[in-house]
């Protein structure tokens, strides 16, 4: 282990390493505050479960347009860098709104302010979560392509760190602090990571234009060779015309500065050729099948979370502390899960790792459909036992699921759009989840449940198991040799 860590460091520097560590710690323990935010909705603001849902939905759009905040950060550099100054501005966007919401009471007591405030605060941690993802893309490209899945291990193992710790003291906090209070102890991690900024040193970005991608059947990039040709040809043809033109090198000079492009200009040709290239590589059937068979994965399976979580408290009476211990059960699963994957998995192919993920979350669901019947009940298991075990096998089954994407489309970022790739398929992933979420709200509404009516939640869930099945059916749209260490 120490040997390992000893490894990353000497590849990535201790400052990287740091600073990468502390921006997925800080998305894990997200946890500790957005706890303190369903209690509020439930609670204080006295919001149905749709409602809680539709404010959960808007609030979450940010990371459903990711692919925004790449081709922001790749073709427009600030100072001539294009990471660390996205990242500063997105921390700052992280740290405000709870800053405001803790010291400002009228900002947490209305649905709408809430709403906007916790918008604006997850578009600084979806524009974050872009920015890191793109340097661990340009990190493990090329002689450091062999730490792809190390340096994915060691950010989902912070990430996981920072749930337990983010969900153990949330509980606690609930019980024993004022919302408010909890609003503000937050705005640490944000303003500590602003500060880590600076750590890191960024080799300025290159005024070179977009490379060629990838070709329709190999993904392989163009050689460097024809790229240096080409230079050397167009250098040749511009000496050529130098000569004999030397008296009118004054008024050359003038009409090529009239001519130039504006700075606009440029930074409008940058953002269409990186939209271009975007396309070209989506398009590649390596990465939109996968795409599609994963954004499939989650609009056909209603999402019943938040109407679970109502369950669990009015129905089951668990308290908001033993709530926060069953998400650290669930980030050790998730821990588990990802270093079963990586130990064990990795050399599986995709198409039989999914299809046994999917029928996890099945037994995960029919898990819950035997909470609501109270059968577990009538065998002397109880109710938090019930949860706990579920909460640890479902993130760890998510978890199988989702590794293999992971390190397959790091690996498929290509040089010039690391962060808008990674961010489009991590935001197709995301607006998948969301409209799962709005399907679910839908099917309670239909089976008519709602706070202090769960009579239909059993058809609910069965309903949900039934669904679970139907992303198997499409499994085709995975290329069939594919592992998670291999795209082909």
């Amino acid at each position: 282990m120490i040997h390992w860590l000893k490894q990353l460091r000497s590849a990535f520097g201790v400052a990287f390493l740091w600073l990468v560590c502390l921006i997925y710690f800080t998305q894990g323990f997200r946890s500790f505050v957005w706890t303190a935010v369903s209690y509020q909705l439930k609670d204080r603001l006295q919001l149905s479960p749709s409602a809680s849902q539709f404010v959960f939905s808007v609030a979450f759009f940010p990371w459903s347009i990711k692919p925004l905040y790449g081709i922001i950060s790749d073709c427009i550099p600030i100072g001539g860098k294009k990471r660390t100054p996205y990242l500063v501005i997105s921390t700052v966007l992280s740290l405000v709104p709870w800053l405001l919401l803790g010291l400002d009471s009228t900002s947490r007591s209305s649905s709408l302010y809430l709403m906007i405030f916790l918008t604006v605060q997850n578009l600084g941690s979806a524009m974050a979560d872009v920015v890191v993802d793109a340097m661990i893309a340009e990190a493990v490209r090329l002689e450091k392509a062999s730490f792809a899945g190390d340096l994915q291990s060691v950010s989902w193992f912070a990430m996981a760190v920072g749930g337990i710790c983010g969900s153990l003291l949330g509980g606690y906090a609930l019980t024993n602090l004022k919302i408010e209070t909890i609003f503000l102890l937050f705005t640490v991690l944000p303003a500590l990571q602003l500060l880590s900024c600076a750590l890191v040193e960024e080799i300025p970005a290159s005024n070179e234009p977009l490379p060629e991608l990838l070709d329709s059947n190999g993904f392989e990039e163009k050689s460097n060779d024809e790229y240096r040709d080409k230079i050397k040809s167009n250098t040749r043809r511009r000496k050529g015309k130098k000569k004999g033109r030397k008296g009118t090198n004054n008024v050359k000079s003038v009409t090529q500065k009239k001519k130039s492009k504006s700075l606009a200009s440029q930074l409008f040709q940058s953002l269409k050729a990186a939209t271009f290239e975007l396309c070209r590589a989506f398009k590649q059937p390596i990465i939109l099948r996968p795409m599609a068979w994963f954004f499939i994965a989650h609009i056909t399976v209603p999402n019943l979370s938040t109407v679970m979580f109502y369950y669990q408290t009015e129905v089951l009476q668990l308290d908001a502390s033993f709530l926060g211990t069953a998400r650290v059960v669930g980030w050790f699963g998730l821990m588990v899960g990802t270093f079963i994957y990586n130990r064990y998995l990795t050399n599986m192919t995709l198409r039989k790792s999914l299809l046994f993920a999917h029928i996890g979350l099945s037994i995960t669901i029919l898990l819950d459909m035997v909470l609501v019947s109270r059968a577990n009940v009538i065998y002397r298991v109880s109710d938090k036992t019930m949860v706990l075990f579920g909460s640890a096998l479902a993130d760890a089954i998510n978890q199988l699921k989702f590794m293999p994407f992971l390190i397959l489309s790091g690996r498929l970022c290509p040089p010039g759009i690391e962060g808008t790739l990674f961010a489009l398929f991590m935001s197709i992933n995301n607006l998948g989840n969301t409209v799962g979420s709005f399907m679910g709200a839908g099917l309670a509404s239909v089976l008519g449940i709602s706070s202090g009516s769960f009579e239909n939640m059993f058809l609910g869930l069965a309903i949900q198991v039934f669904c679970t099945y139907i992303p198997v059916l499409f499994l085709f749209l995975i290329p069939k040799e594919a592992t998670g260490v291999s795209a082909l």
